[in-house]
């Protein structure tokens, strides 16, 4: 791990210390992020989880949107459309997260790293909310019950055939 990984990462374990100063917390993140590249895509990335993290997903959808678009990868870029999606819930367009997050369900496993892969339950909370708020709640049970059902200690087989019902044609 790189220092700035580790300073990062610290300043983020820090967050709580922040509390009723965002702007702080903000302008420590800033501070970090400018060590970086003007067009690095990851500090565009941690300046958006700051802004998001201090309640502004306005200010973060615009910084993830750069993050992807400009080569974000691995962990960071699936927590990119987790992140941004929720922000897009959250500003009043679920529509357009329920298409990225789709699509980001979509993507084959394999290609993946362990900790890119163990975000596949926050993708799919995420895509339930969302759901939920196009009107699609059937659906969001059936994502959030299969997805809960692998963590159940018993009647997985059965959660998650009631989970496909959920959305099969009559």
């Amino acid at each position: 791990m790189s220092d700035w990984e580790r300073r990062i990462g610290a300043a983020w374990a820090a967050i709580d210390d922040y509390e009723g100063r965002p702007e702080a917390f903000r302008a420590l993140i800033d501070e970090l992020a400018d060590e970086l590249p003007a067009d690095d895509p990851v500090a565009a990335f941690e300046r958006a989880c700051a802004w998001d993290s201090t309640g502004h997903s306005d200010r973060a959808v615009p910084l993830y949107r750069f993050a992807l678009e400009h080569g974000l990868t691995g962990y960071r870029r699936r927590r990119a459309v987790i992140q941004m999606s929720s922000s897009l819930r959250n500003i009043g367009r679920a529509g357009t997260a329920v298409t990225l997050l789709e699509a980001e369900r979509a993507l084959d496993p394999a290609g993946l790293d362990e900790p890119t892969r163990g975000l596949a339950d926050a993708i799919s909370a995420t895509l339930a909310l969302c759901l939920v708020d196009t009107g699609r709640e059937r659906e969001a049970v059936s994502v959030a019950v299969a997805a809960l059902a692998p963590h159940l200690p018993r009647y997985q087989r059965s959660m998650a055939a009631y989970a496909r019902r959920l959305i099969e044609p009559s």
